[in-house]
This record gives structure tokens, C-alpha cells and sequence, in this order.
């Protein structure tokens, strides 16, 4: 049995202030059978860590560099989110691939040096509206996940989470219905044994893109989800609980 998931997004948002008043809105009233994970700016990172220890709030990194030092002026390395004693790091969310250039070969190195640190990925893969519509969503996200995945061991697959974000769906109030959402990540399953066998049954494949306390049961309902990627519906202390206690 999979555990559910569902990480908050917080983009480039939140003081440290705002984030410790955050965490104590929702010390304690979280669901112990469901990882509840907060994916915070850089700047947050320590004291996030330092205010849900004794908790089961997870702390997640939004990015990270694939080398573990060198002259790469305002990037930060996985050494540094590993002193931090972070859980979890989001690599190639879309926007990192429509702003920053990120690639399916940057991706891969991240999700190798992730592993290689004791970090766990959460990789996220998805399709344009313009893929959407020319009916190429399940060979765009075959290749992603096929790709992101290059040399991950048999022993570390269970440590990745894989996010499906179809692109068109986020932040633009436009959802998957649960029955789309559940029949690509269905897929990706599939495309996941078809590399690793029945090893694929551990990988918790979740989906983002306009989740919202109000639609994050039916999503959750769904075969094959075992969690959620969540933006703008993350920021308020409120609906983030409503979201983790599905």
C-alpha cells in the first residue's frame, strides 16, 4: 500500500515570519497516514526544518544544482540542502522548464545526484495545451519519465515520487477532471514497469494542477494517484489542512 502525499507548492511566495505562523497554524493537525510536505523558497528552508522537528511535516527544496560545488553564481547544491537535513527536492517543474531552461538531461542529473545525496525527488513531468489537443499527452510524458528516470537504481526507485502537471492546468483554474488525470497517471505507471517490472507498484505517482480542497477528494479517489502537487490552494494554512486530511 502507497502512502498518499501531498506537497504544498509555495512558488516564490512567504517571509520566514509568514512561514513559522504557517507551521504553527498546522503543528499537530495534520494526518499521520498521509505525507504532508511543505516545498518552500531557499530562504526558508532552515527555519522550516527547525519548526516542525518532532513533527511529520516533510520540508521540500524547489530546485537544486546536479554538481555538488563550483562556479555556479546563485545556484544552490545538494550538499547544502543535505546539511539542512532536507526531505524532499521538486526538479523540473514546468515553470523551471519554460523560465530556466531545464531539459530532460538537466532533470536526470538532478534526480541521480538527489538519490546519490539521501534526498528524494519528486520529478515532474506533463504536456502543453498544444500537446493536449494533437493527442500527444501520453508519448510527451513517456519520454519524460523514461528520461528522468536513466540509471536510477532498482534500489532508489522507490524514493522518487513522480508528479504528473499537465502545464495547461496550472494556475490557470482548468483541472484534469479526476477520470483524465487517473488514466495518464495510469500510464506512467505502466510506462514505469515496462523499465522496472512490479517495481513500479512502490513508485507514489502524484497529480498537480489546480488541486483545491474541493476537488482533492474525487482526485484522490482515483485507481492509480496516490497524492498531490499543489500550488496557490497550499498558501493558506486553512486549506492546506483541508487538502493533507482529505
Amino acid at each position: 500500500m502507497r502512502k498518499p502525499i501531498i506537497a504544498g507548492n509555495w512558488k516564490m511566495h512567504k517571509t520566514i515570519k509568514e512561514a513559522l505562523e504557517f507551521v504553527s497554524d498546522i503543528k499537530g493537525k495534520t494526518n499521520a497516514d498521509v505525507d504532508a510536505v511543505i516545498c518552500a523558497p531557499f530562504t526558508l528552508l532552515k527555519d522550516l526544518k527547525e519548526s516542525t522537528k518532532g513533527t511529520d511535516i516533510k520540508i521540500a527544496a524547489q530546485n537544486m544544482h546536479f554538481e555538488d560545488n563550483g562556479a555556479f553564481t546563485g545556484e544552490v547544491s545538494p550538499l547544502m540542502l543535505k546539511e539542512l537535513n532536507i526531505d524532499y527536492v521538486v526538479i523540473g517543474h514546468s515553470e523551471r522548464r519554460q523560465y530556466f531552461n531545464e531539459t530532460d538531461v538537466t532533470v536526470n542529473k538532478k534526480v541521480l545526484k538527489a538519490l546519490e545525496t539521501g534526498i528524494n525527488p519528486i520529478v515532474c513531468v506533463g504536456e502543453t495545451l498544444e500537446e493536449r489537443e494533437s493527442e500527444n499527452t501520453k508519448k510527451v510524458v513517456e519520454v519524460q519519465v523514461k528520461e528522468a528516470l536513466k540509471e536510477v537504481k532498482d534500489s532508489d526507485l522507490s524514493k522518487v515520487v513522480v508528479a504528473y502537471e499537465p502545464i495547461w492546468a496550472i494556475g490557470t483554474g482548468k483541472t484534469a477532471t479526476a477520470e483524465q488525470a487517473n488514466d495518464v497517471i495510469s500510464y506512467i505507471r505502466e510506462v514505469i514497469k515496462g523499465l522496472y517490472g512490479d517495481l513500479s507498484q512502490e513508485v507514489r505517482i502524484q497529480y498537480g494542477g489546480s488541486v483545491k480542497p474541493s476537488n482533492v477528494k474525487e482526485i484522490m479517489g482515483q485507481s492509480d494517484i496516490d497524492g498531490a502537487l499543489v500550488g496557490g490552494a497550499s498558501l493558506a494554512s486553512k486549506d492546506y489542512l483541508e487538502l493533507v486530511n482529505f
